[in-house]
């Protein structure tokens, strides 16, 4: 008797449904399901617990300032046929969820799950066609002309180390982070104030390019000499000044001297 009575419990044990095995974070609703529930219905769920404030109910977008529940702000735009790609990269980077609509993104701690990110990615690609999650490949671009069209297409923005810049109403962030397959989809999406780059614009080749060469920048062969911290010819400008003031300096010393004796 008492061994059925055990058999019964282990067995009741089992039948519990089991949370994601992914550590929770703090900042957003989690909503924990069993094993083998369809990535879309979860990233549904997850969707109307985190995104719908801001996004609308079948991420429609919300068009005018409205404040939903705790009194949050909402304002956001249309997510239908945005596809996998930009979904996975404003959730992977941190850009999303973001606490005040009218503020720009910045990278920061992501939120989610790896298990919570893909159903939400797969619930926002349900939402109508729109590109997938690119798969670059960077070891086949080549570095100079991956730098060539960096500084055609990014440098005016993101400066040619990629070390990021200011523009109008925005800052361009640096790309030290970044991913090849977060590059990727920043170009293919236009994340924030960013343009997007078809590929008729960019290929797919020119892409791994440019991939390949901001892998580059991040720890750059400084054959040159004195890095500087890689920040531009701003202070090279600055030192090479301040390096002359001070021969300058010292040479009028050295001539006033010499005219004295």
């Amino acid at each position: 008797m008492t061994r059925a009575l055990l058999l019964c419990l282990v067995a009741g044990l089992l039948a519990i449904p089991v949370a994601s095995a992914d550590p929770p974070q703090q900042g957003v609703t989690h909503v924990h399901v069993a094993p083998g529930t369809p990535a879309v219905d979860w990233g549904e769920q997850l969707f109307g617990a985190n995104c719908v404030t801001c996004h609308g109910p079948n991420g429609r977008g919300i068009t005018s300032e409205v404040h939903g529940a705790g009194n949050e702000e909402g304002l956001g735009p249309s997510l239908r046929g945005v596809g996998a790609g930009a979904a996975d990269f404003y959730l992977r980077t941190g850009y999303m969820p973001l606490d005040d609509p009218h503020k720009q993104p910045h990278r920061s701690h992501v939120l989610f799950s790896k298990g919570e990110l893909a159903a939400l990615v797969a619930y926002v690609a349900s939402l109508g066609p729109g590109p997938r999650i690119p798969r670059p490949h960077p070891e086949r671009g080549s570095l100079s002309e991956g730098q060539a069209l960096f500084t055609e297409h990014c440098a005016g923005c993101h400066q040619i180390d990629a070390k990021g810049g200011y523009v109008t109403n925005a800052v361009a962030p640096t790309l030290d982070q970044a991913s090849p397959v977060e590059i990727a989809e920043a170009v293919r999406t236009g994340p924030y104030l960013m343009p997007r780059f078809s590929g008729r614009q960019i290929s797919d080749a020119q892409l791994d390019s440019i991939i390949r060469y901001v892998i580059y920048a991040k720890h750059p062969d400084d054959r040159g000499g004195w890095a500087l911290g890689h920040v531009g010819p701003v202070p090279e400008g600055l030192v090479t000044w301040f390096i002359g003031i001070v021969l300058l300096i010292a040479t009028c010393a050295v001539i006033g001297k010499r005219i004295e004796s």
